[in-house]
């Protein structure tokens, strides 16, 4: 295949990664920006979106897209409960300090990994796509008649990949609709600014934060839905994640919704990109030094607030 039509290719992978990659980040962030606590149990939400997809899909049986849809709808809320429970039983009583929760996520983390590795095992497994169907891509060519259109062999995606990106496209909407437009987006960011005076208004700080951290983790198990008819469902997949959602959330500004998603679209991209003329490890060595030039010439990130 020429590098033109190899490089389409590329670049459709790594949108599919940056689609899966913004709902991921976008829960990392949202939990930092409002509640101030870095979860590291992040990936570990992830995994189980994957890991209840493939459950839920399991015990259905028949039709995949029934299997599917239901999992796209029963699983974050599964992982969002839970995660409210963590917040609840946890973090709550922590007092929600920073360095504290850092250690408790840690925590969280090796529980939820170790349990689901005694019930659901150690073996990866898929979850067939609702549709999956293979659609060739054009390509253009200067020939001795003219342009001509023409299919390269090996240049195609899939249907699925395609609702992948349209269905993070949807979900993001969704987000900032509800940041910006809601009257819950209007109690969550005046929780975020300043929680002692949102609390002398008569705001359940205590409640805002726990729906917070539930939907941050359902924003990732949903990603993680989305994305395992593609990979499989592994009690180890949640390290990639959340390593990814660290670097796109340090890039894009802590807490800013939108440098976030820029950062996601950066980092999916070239992550993809890179991995498909490289190697996996060299986009994770390139992402890493640039969170490191980020952190010593904007520490702020892209489009974080600089500090008083």
């Amino acid at each position: 295949m020429e590098f033109g039509p190899h490089l389409i290719l590329a670049m459709l992978e790594g949108l599919v990664q940056a689609s899966v990659l913004t709902l991921t980040a976008l829960g990392l962030s949202l939990v930092f920006g409002v509640m101030r606590v870095v979860n590291v149990a992040h990936g570990e939400f992830f995994m189980l979106g994957a890991v209840f997809a493939y459950g839920v899909a399991s015990w259905l049986g028949g039709n995949p897209a029934v299997g599917f849809v239901a999992a796209l709808i029963i699983a974050p809320l599964l992982v969002g409960v839970l995660a409210v429970a963590c917040d609840w039983l946890i973090l709550r009583r922590l007092d929600y300090d920073p360095e504290r929760t850092i250690v408790a996520t840690i925590g969280m983390l090796y529980v939820i990994q170790q349990v689901t590795l005694m019930t659901y095992g150690p073996d990866a497994h898929p979850v067939t796509p609702p549709f999956n169907h293979r659609l060739a891509i054009p390509w253009v060519a200067f020939t001795d008649t003219g342009l001509e259109v023409y299919f390269p062999w090996g240049l195609s995606t899939t249907s699925y990949k395609l609702f992948v990106v349209f269905a993070a496209i949807v979900a993001g909407l969704g987000i900032w609709l509800l940041m910006a437009r809601s009257k819950l987006g209007l109690i969550l960011r005046a929780t975020q600014l300043d929680r002692e005076t949102a609390q002398a208004f008569g705001i359940p700080v205590e409640r805002v934060y726990a729906f917070v951290f539930g939907l941050g983790a359902a924003l990732a198990a949903l990603g993680a839905v989305l994305v395992v008819p593609i990979q499989q469902a592994h009690y180890l997949m949640g390290g990639d994640p959340l390593l990814l959602s660290f670097i796109v959330v340090i890039i894009g500004g802590l807490g800013s919704l939108r440098g976030t998603v820029v950062a996601a679209i950066l980092i999916g991209m070239s992550d993809g990109i890179i991995s498909v003329f490289f190697s996996p490890t060299l986009a994770k060595i390139l992402a890493t030094l640039l969170v490191a030039m980020v952190l010593v010439y904007r520490p702020q990130g892209l489009f974080g607030a600089k500090p008083a």
